[in-house]
């Protein structure tokens, strides 16, 4: 007997003709009542089912006309251009970034935001809030002098057992005496640089950059080398090389090898393991940042590039703050041969995490329900990235660029003609939508007339409008 629910086998259907061609784009699809009559289903099934090809993005509605076969136009977006390997590097420099940032965050505040394509997360609709309560209040129950009783340095021991079992996952062979809890991935990154650098070392990045590891990097007087980075094969470690023998006071590189931010590349496993190589022959630290990981739209699981660490000399950061629960700030980290001074760190800088919230997720992440929650998370977030793209390929003007990554919630964003990004979210702030703009992801002014979009926010007409306005925008932006 078919479990699968009717409305989806309908939608399933015409799912299948729309992807072979048989309905075209543009096309008008059966109207509800044809839907009924022909497949004897009720009303609210055929309801159903245009919804979820609607929500899929393969068909919309037009008022008082029914459900189209939406147009593809995706293919007249450009794709993202690749750096220039033979450029020479910007000198390291300390970074700049903190009066940006809050000038940014000083301005969102200040304007109502009903559409928000600036922050990197999933609806609260898209996490398990309610699995999460009840695991709490299970863990509770059992232990109630959990609240009462000294918290474990390193942080609970079934969510470190938990989190070294799916580590395997990424080709990570981890004991659970290795792994920290963290406050979130920043909090593992702040104690990874610290571990490993000084006040006035130089740290590699890739470029562009999230502007959080350049908050991190500013607050502890580090300099920042930013390395060019490709949309489709992330950071290039020929120019990491070059940079290792021009730059004596490096002393680590900090990564996101899996659908990098702001890019939403991932970088081939050859390169991770050159990587890994090239930084233990040279002693430089490699700090990796896999938050967004876990989010690959066909759950197959990237390796990190700590699978390929024979000595320690990767330290692991990541968070289960994009695919989890943002609310409650939890990260995990592997300090490789600086375990000992992370935990030291970690003790001094912050005391264990409490630990309610690490037992109810342990319980959660050690279930089938934490694979079927993400299986969700990762459909979710590859339907609303392809409406937005398609938007872009819609709505804004020709000359626009980007590559469509296969996973994540984030879309990088060339604009044409060398736009200013810092004028269009300004002008589309005025509007309600919050954009971030490319000056945010670098300390070299490289990226001016670039856009990060997030697509974790469930695409609604109301979302498409939104689309259209910002492309107006950036039309009509010098």
């Amino acid at each position: 007997m078919d479990a699968q629910p009717l409305y989806q086998r309908l939608a399933d259907h015409y799912r299948r003709a729309i992807q072979s061609g048989v309905l075209a784009p543009a096309e008008r699809i059966p109207s509800v009542r044809s839907l009924v009559r022909t497949h004897r289903v009720s009303l609210s099934t055929a309801l159903q089912a245009c919804r979820q090809l609607e929500s899929d993005g393969l068909i919309e509605a037009r008022p008082r006309s029914g459900y189209f076969v939406r147009p593809r136009h995706r293919a007249a977006t450009l794709p993202a251009k690749e750096p220039d390997p033979n450029r020479p590097l910007d000198p390291a420099s300390f970074v700049g970034i903190h009066d940006r940032v809050s000038d940014f965050i000083a301005k969102c505040e200040r304007h109502a935001t009903p559409f928000d394509f600036a922050l990197a997360a999933a609806s609260p609709a898209h996490y398990p809030a309610d699995a999460l309560k009840q695991a709490m209040m299970r863990a509770l129950r059992q232990h109630p002098e959990m609240l009462v009783k000294r918290v474990p340095p390193l942080g609970h021991p079934d969510l470190r057992a938990v989190l070294a079992r799916r580590a395997l996952e990424v080709g990570m062979n981890l004991d659970p005496d290795e792994i920290v809890i963290t406050h979130g991935c920043i909090e593992a990154l702040n104690l990874a640089l610290r571990a490993v650098a000084r006040p006035g070392d130089t740290i590699a990045v890739e470029s562009p950059v999230y502007f959080g590891l350049l908050q991190v990097l500013e607050s502890l007087g580090l300099r920042a080398l930013e390395i060019p980075t490709s949309p489709q094969h992330g950071i290039s470690v020929d120019a990491l090389e070059l940079a290792l023998q021009t730059h004596p006071r490096l002393r680590a590189v900090v990564v996101v090898p899996n659908f990098q931010n702001p890019l939403g590349c991932v970088m081939p496993d050859n390169e991770k393991a050159r990587l890994a190589a090239l930084c233990e022959r040279q002693q430089v630290a490699v700090i990796e940042d896999d938050t967004y990981g876990s989010l690959c739209d066909d759950g197959q699981l990237r390796p990190a590039v700590k699978a390929w660490d024979r000595t320690g000399n990767v330290i692991y950061c990541a968070s289960m703050h994009k695919t989890l629960a943002p609310g409650m700030r939890l990260g995990w980290m592997s300090g490789g041969r600086w375990s000992s001074r992370v935990a030291m760190l970690k003790f001094a800088q912050s005391r264990p995490n409490e630990p309610l919230a690490q037992a109810a997720v342990a319980e959660y992440m050690g279930s089938k329900a934490y694979d079927r929650h993400m299986n969700r998370l990762r459909l979710q977030l590859k339907r609303q990235r392809t409406r937005v793209a398609e938007a872009i390929g819609d709505y804004f003007p020709p000359g626009t660029r980007m590559s469509l990554p296969v996973g994540g919630m984030l879309l990088w964003v060339e604009l044409p003609g060398r736009r200013s990004s810092d004028q269009i979210f300004e002008l589309a702030l005025a509007q309600g939508i919050r954009t971030a703009p490319g000056t945010m992801f670098s300390n070299s002014g490289r990226y001016g007339h670039f856009l990060r979009l997030s697509c974790g926010s469930d695409y609604t007409s109301r979302m498409d409008a939104a689309m259209r306005t910002l492309g107006a925008i950036v039309a009509a932006a010098r």
